[in-house]
This record gives C-alpha cells, structure tokens and sequence, in this order.
C-alpha cells in the first residue's frame, strides 16, 4: 500500500484538533509543547505520553475535549469507527493505540487484496 502512514495520519489529525482553536491558537501550542515540554511537533507520534501529559498540563480538564477532537480526525482518516464514552475518564493513548491497529488491519486488507488482483490479471481465461 503507499498511502501516508500512521504517524502521518496522526500528525495531520493533530494539526486539525488544534487548528480549530484557531490557527495562532495552533501555532502558540506547538512553540509552548516545543519551548516547555521538549516536544516538537513532528516527535509526537513517538512521544504520545508525553504529549498527552502535556495537552493536560496546559488545558486541565479542557484537554479531554481537545483530545476527543484529534480522536475524530484521527479514526477519520484511517476509516475506522470511533465510540466515545465521554462520561468516561478519557485514554487518549488507548484509543490512538486503537486507531493504529485498525489502520493496519485495513493496510493488510489492502495489500491482501491488491495482491489477488494482480495474481488474477496474470491469468489467461
């Protein structure tokens, strides 16, 4: 498949979570995650705690709303369906763990099935 991959999907899903705060809102996050927390935006697929930790620190309770919006954007793009429970205390992590495996299930299914297609063209009827 040559698709983005995840960590793209997952910066891009950040990228539009924080943009609808504005996008001078989105540009001052990203210089308060880089100049506080250590944490630039392209090193956020591999430090996901540590962004997490750090949307919490920021927002407080504000966060799990920021996280659900990314949440969206995120099961959006690798065409899973996603299930909030909002009254729960929110596993951002998890659910982004979640969306990753769908995404490669799908990324096999295609493979899967471009692979028939192409042993199905090599056949002479």
């Amino acid at each position: 498949m040559s698709g983005p991959d995840f960590r793209k999907l997952l910066l891009q899903a950040v990228d539009e979570g924080l943009a609808s705060l504005g996008d001078s809102s989105k540009q001052a996050i990203y210089f308060h995650l880089d100049k506080n927390f250590n944490l630039k935006k392209e090193q956020i697929p591999n430090k996901l705690d540590d962004f997490a930790i750090a949307i919490e620190s920021i927002f407080g309770m504000g966060a799990n709303f920021l996280e659900i919006l990314i949440m969206k954007q995120l099961y959006e793009k690798v065409g899973g369906n996603m299930q909030v429970d909002e009254s729960a205390k929110l596993a951002f992590t998890e659910y982004v763990a979640a969306a990753r495996r769908t995404f490669h299930e799908k990324e096999k299914i295609n493979v899967t099935e471009d692979f028939v297609e192409c042993e199905t063209a090599d056949i002479e009827v």
